[in-house]
């Protein structure tokens, strides 16, 4: 959560009666975390938000199932091959890649959501690859276009607007804890430091105009890894007004501010949104290490605690031969992985990188679907040889 706002009409103070020119109440919505410990937002309804009966829904995506067990091997996944599963964001995805902290997914959606959906599973964080649009909630609109991350919390009801016209290919992060940025980049108070990586500036929050109604009245709830269905009596976003700290925001990854020292930095410097049980990294173009010395080139390294996944968006991926944008590499706990031959040596007297990246640390080993291992490139481990 990045900070408190509030937008639209709110009264003197929570749950006190904040009613309309006419005298009418309107109904007070607490979208709480962590119970009533964490950070929380108030909305203002002009009618109940709690009338939800029961109906059938059609709409959803494949809840990801491992495929047989793998050999142990470092694997590339060209993600863009992926057959578009449908055409609205809601139904759009394909789980690749999983565990029980968080479902890496690709989705190639072309119309706009024709239900709400609110994910009570997980916190969504989609990185926009190639496209554009809107994401509107209850909250307001949240605009978005290639190169953006952007955040729904769990349980915000929302839809998914792509703008027509343009090919949309999103890289989602299903984070089933939590999503939050890193501590370290934050002070005592929870303002931004001045030596984080970016600064609240850089986030785009929710443009809020008030109550309305699309005429949509049927919501989907995913919980418990199943599609729930309801409908609403009246529209959802009949909000006057909210605050607090829990809302969609879109971050340009662009904005992202690299650093560079003496010798190679581990990617930790990189981090840029903490999950449960991972981290989510951003490579942007940079300069890098200046002792006269230094091999730019990422060490080889025998990673013992983490998978890593690397989703390749643009730029010269100087340490990897056969990847490019769209290309996700899988890199597993277990045995070493590193430049491919000759990158190593070559990166010396590097001043500089243009790779564009998205990089997932996470604890626990991810599993494979069968749609991953439909697009994996059958030549890759063997091209560290």
């Amino acid at each position: 959560m990045l900070d408190r706002v509030v937008a639209g009409s709110v009264p003197r103070k929570h749950h006190v009666a904040h009613r309309d020119a006419s005298g009418a109440l309107f109904h007070e919505e607490c979208l709480t975390r962590e119970g009533f410990d964490g950070p929380y937002t108030i909305l203002y309804h002009r009618h109940r938000p709690h009338t939800h009966a029961l109906a059938t829904t059609a709409h959803g995506w494949d809840v990801p199932v491992a495929s047989s067990p793998l050999s142990l091997a470092k694997r590339h996944y060209r993600a863009l091959d992926v057959a578009p599963r449908a055409a609205a964001p809601i139904d759009a995805r394909t789980p690749l890649l999983f565990n029980r902290d968080v479902v890496v997914s690709i989705a190639q959606p072309s119309i706009d959501d024709p239900v709400y959906f609110a994910n009570a599973d997980a916190d969504e964080l989609v990185y926009v690859f190639r496209g554009g649009g809107t994401l509107r909630s209850t909250m307001g609109d949240v605009a978005f276009e290639s190169g953006d991350y952007v955040m729904v919390p769990r349980g915000v009801v929302h839809r998914w607007l792509p703008n027509a016209g343009l090919e949309q290919r999103w890289l989602s992060m299903e984070c089933l804890g939590w999503l939050s940025l890193p501590k370290q980049w934050r002070n005592a108070v929870g303002q931004l430091r001045m030596d984080a990586p970016f600064c609240h500036r850089d986030f785009r929050r929710p443009t809020f105009d008030g109550p309305r109604d699309e005429g949509l009245r049927d919501l989907v709830v995913k919980r418990g890894g199943r599609f729930h269905g309801f409908r609403c009596q009246t529209s959802p976003l009949d909000v006057v007004g909210w605050d607090g700290s829990v809302y969609p925001w879109a971050f340009p990854i662009l904005c992202f501010q690299p650093r560079a020292g003496l010798v190679h930095l581990p990617p930790t410097w990189h981090g840029t949104f903490a999950i449960r049980g991972g981290l989510v990294c951003s490579f942007v173009p940079r300069v890098v290490d200046f002792h006269p010395e230094a091999i730019p080139c990422p060490y080889p390294h025998s990673s013992v605690d983490c998978d890593e996944i690397l989703f390749y968006c643009d730029g010269n991926f100087t340490s990897r031969r056969g990847v490019g944008p769209g290309s996700i590499s899988h890199h597993p706990a277990g045995i070493p992985h590193g430049p491919h031959p000759g990158a190593y040596e070559a990166s010396l007297g590097t001043r500089e990188t243009n790779e564009l990246a998205v990089m997932l640390d996470t604890f626990e080993p991810l599993e494979a679907t069968a749609a991953a291992l439909d697009v994996e490139d059958a030549g890759y481990m063997a091209s560290f040889v």
